[in-house]
């Protein structure tokens, strides 16, 4: 039994570092975004600066270990066996929990991760010794755990998110009132005092209160501490005349310095904050077992030695460091983190990942009101020079050029970074493990919000973003309370079969999500997928429109077949995956409908007739795409509610219709590939007979419906499919009835000429 505790020892440590890669692929969007963002500076040198700032930052780490030893609970009143059950517990929902929201995408809190972890495990072990003891209640719960401690963490880290949004969007309001967006010119006369400004800021807070965390600080004590007003105006005539300096020789912006500093110290502010939480529990219990060993291996001696001051290990802290550096270079779920802040603070279009709600549609509402009622105390002259400093240079670019874009400029970018590493260093100094997840993804929340990025067009779909990762970090607390208290209860009731299952546990479910996610992230485009059109001219959106109709011509004629071959096999699965794919066929057309307005205004002077095709063939589209979802959803219903199965005469008349259809479609989808276009005007003459077949099964039904049906869920289905297949032809029909006379007119100019010129 005694050597249990080494495995675990062990065990603990192989999960830290796992740990430190699974939180480091979350975390690396809260220093990483801001330039990134701003494609100010080129990737490669973004991640060297951000490893060297990380990796300096581990020293920093050695004052906020005492947060896993005792900022939670009160290692006095446990004995060892049960440390180390709360700290198996620890990791294992921590590294699990991570994972989880990096395979989704979302950003979620390392500090909030292993903060409730902790309290989570303390409690439930606490309840189990309270149990067993004939003297304690309920009541006494609270000599176990560090609630003064534990209730100033967590109110720190909810209040860090309304001060994060709020100095962000103050800081950034009033930097843009003085840049506006054509800050180029601004730049001339006050760029260099800004970059002074934030560099100082940066500088000040990162580097001198951030020292107090560390065993260095000591010896700087004397010469810091009451000099602080010299050490601010001796910084900012440092960096004022290094940015001088910096715009002398490079002839670029000193921006470029201040995001290369500010990525630096947020990264270096980051290590110093975060990486107790990867490292705190593995080196509480390296420290408990040495105290066991030296205590003669007593199971059930106190742990109060964990309450005593214990010095940092700079090797254990050296080779985390390495690891997050690694992790930084090499883990690609970083990068699917960073893609849910910049799409939700980005200050052009984006493809909208998160669908309004009635919360954000409200919140809208609210704001737009309030905004409303405090415009009519501003005097109209401040408000138009207010307005002239947020007017925003015209841009006709569609979503993927906006997406291909910089998501926002070098000011968003300096003043996110130099507010979120002050916040995060004043939280340092003081011994606070701050979320810097809640803290950067507030602060950019702020500064989006205050540059005008969340207009009227988008405002709905980024509130609800910003809605759900703040759900998610709720989520993140509450499942980490109840899973780690799960483990700990678990593992307290047979250690030696709980925690290798467990373990194994851990290990697959890990090993799955990698998969997944790797699958996901090596997606391409799909084959069928629809794409937008770029080009400006008739005949240009004829050639490009023909891919389209094509796929969707191809799915179309699948989905069909796929709907009447459920119904015939009464097959559930398969109607479900066929309502999948109408679904995506449906989003991608909506897709191609909203750019339109881009479309259009790409078109030239010359060329206008092609915008009248091109809105006509995306209505057509959406006809059939419509008819596709409702015959697909209501074959999906009958099945699943358990109906009548349709008759074999029923289900044999629709067979007959699918063939006529999978005839019709495939030659439209041949004359679309090959662009083949004079096919089209035969397929067009097939439009009365294919209209006839439909409409000859329509009379058949409603002769069956007087004389022997006797199921109105069936004759309900049935009509529903036939009406549903007309709509669907007429729309095919319309389609390639625009196609064929657009096709005419614009081609015989051409060949005309091309003839005029043979001629001559």
């Amino acid at each position: 039994m005694d050597n249990i505790y080494l495995l675990m020892l062990i065990a603990i440590t192989v999960l830290a570092i796992a740990d430190i890669v699974v939180g480091v692929s979350n975390d690396a969007i809260n220093f990483l975004n801001s330039a990134i963002g701003s494609k100010a500076i080129s990737l490669r040198s973004i991640m060297i600066i951000a490893s060297l700032g990380i990796f300096i930052g581990a020293v920093f780490s050695s004052g906020m270990m005492e947060v896993a030893r005792k900022g939670i609970f009160v290692p006095a009143q446990f004995e060892f066996g049960e440390i180390m059950l709360i700290f198996m517990a620890v990791m294992i929902t921590d590294i699990l929990l991570l994972d989880f929201f990096n395979t989704l995408g979302l950003p979620t809190s390392t500090t909030v991760s292993i903060v409730f972890n902790l309290l989570g495990a303390a409690v439930v072990m606490s309840l189990i010794k309270i149990s067993q003891s004939e003297t304690e209640t309920f009541a006494d719960l609270g000599k176990y755990i560090a609630t003064d401690t534990a209730l100033t963490i967590i109110s720190g880290i909810l209040l860090s998110v309304i001060i994060a949004f709020t100095v962000g969007a103050l800081v950034q309001w009033v930097s843009r009132l003085i840049f506006t967006f054509n800050f180029e010119k601004k730049l001339k006369h006050f760029g260099i005092v800004f970059a002074g400004v934030a560099l100082t800021a940066i500088t000040y807070f990162i580097f001198l209160k951030g020292l107090k965390g560390t065993p260095y600080y000591k010896e700087l004590k004397s010469v810091l501490e009451g000099n602080e007003a010299y050490i601010i105006l001796g910084s900012f005539v440092f960096w004022t005349l290094f940015s001088f300096g910096f715009e002398k020789l490079t002839k670029k912006t000193s921006l470029l310095a201040v995001i290369a500093v500010g990525t630096f110290g947020l990264a270096l502010a980051f290590s110093g904050n975060d990486l107790v939480n990867f490292i705190g529990v593995p080196m509480a219990a390296y420290h408990s077992y040495e105290a066991w060993i030296a205590g003669g291996m007593d199971v059930g001696m106190s742990m109060s030695v964990l309450e005593k001051k214990v010095p940092a290990e700079p090797y254990l802290l050296f080779i985390a460091g390495a690891i997050m550096v690694l992790t930084l270079w090499f883990s690609k779920k970083a990068k699917s983190v960073a893609e849910t802040e910049l799409s939700l603070s980005r200050q052009g279009d984006t493809h909208d990942k998160f669908e309004p709600n009635r919360l954000s549609r409200a919140i809208v509402k609210g704001s737009s009101q309030l905004s409303s009622y405090f415009g009519v105390l501003v005097p109209k002259s401040f408000q138009v020079k207010i307005n002239n400093s947020f007017d925003k240079p015209a841009s006709n670019m569609t979503k993927d050029q906006s997406m291909d874009a910089p998501a926002f400029d070098m000011i968003r970018a300096s003043v996110n970074l130099m507010v979120a590493g002050v916040l995060i260093a004043i939280a340092t100094s003081f011994k606070l493990p701050l979320s810097t997840t809640y803290v950067t993804f507030m602060v950019a929340m702020g500064t989006s919000l205050a540059d005008r990025a969340w207009g009227r067009e988008s405002a709905v779909y980024r509130v609800a973003g910003v809605l759900n990762v703040i759900g998610g970090w709720f989520g993140t607390a509450l499942g980490a309370f109840l899973a780690a208290g799960i483990v700990v209860f678990l593992i307290n009731w047979n250690p030696s079969v709980m925690i290798p299952i467990l373990l194994l546990i851990t290990a697959l479910l890990l090993y799955r999500n990698y998969v997944s996610h790797k699958k996901s992230s090596n997606k391409t485009a799909e084959e069928d997928s629809l794409k937008e059109t770029g080009s400006s001219s008739v005949q240009g959106v004829i050639l490009e429109s023909a891919d389209n109709i094509s796929n969707v011509v191809k799915r179309g004629n699948k989905i069909y077949t796929n709907a009447v071959n459920g119904l015939a096999k009464q097959d559930l699965s398969l109607l479900k995956k066929n309502k999948k794919q109408v679904d995506k066929l449906a989003k991608e057309v909506d897709s191609l409908r909203d750019n339109i307005f881009y479309f259009i205004k790409n078109l030239d002077e010359t060329s206008l007739r092609a915008s009248s095709f091109y809105i006509n063939i995306l209505g057509y589209l959406e006809d059939m795409t419509q008819s596709l979802e409702y015959i697909s959803k209501v074959s999906h219903k009958h099945i699943n509610n358990n109906h009548k199965k349709l008759k074999f005469s029923q289900i044999k008349e629709l067979k007959e219709i699918d063939t006529a259809l999978e005839i019709l479609f495939n030659d439209t989808k041949s004359a679309f590939n090959s662009h083949s276009f004079e096919q089209i005007g035969v397929i067009i003459n097939r439009k009365k007979e294919v209209l006839d077949l439909v409409t000859d099964k329509i009379v058949k039904q409603v002769a069956r419906t007087r004389t022997e049906e006797s199921s109105p869920k069936n004759t309900t289905l049935y009509f529903g499919l036939l009406l549903e297949t007309k709509d669907l032809l007429v729309a095919t029909m319309n389609l390639l009835e625009e196609y064929y006379n657009a096709h005419d007119s614009s081609v015989e100019p051409a060949t005309l000429a091309a003839d005029k010129q043979e001629v001559e």
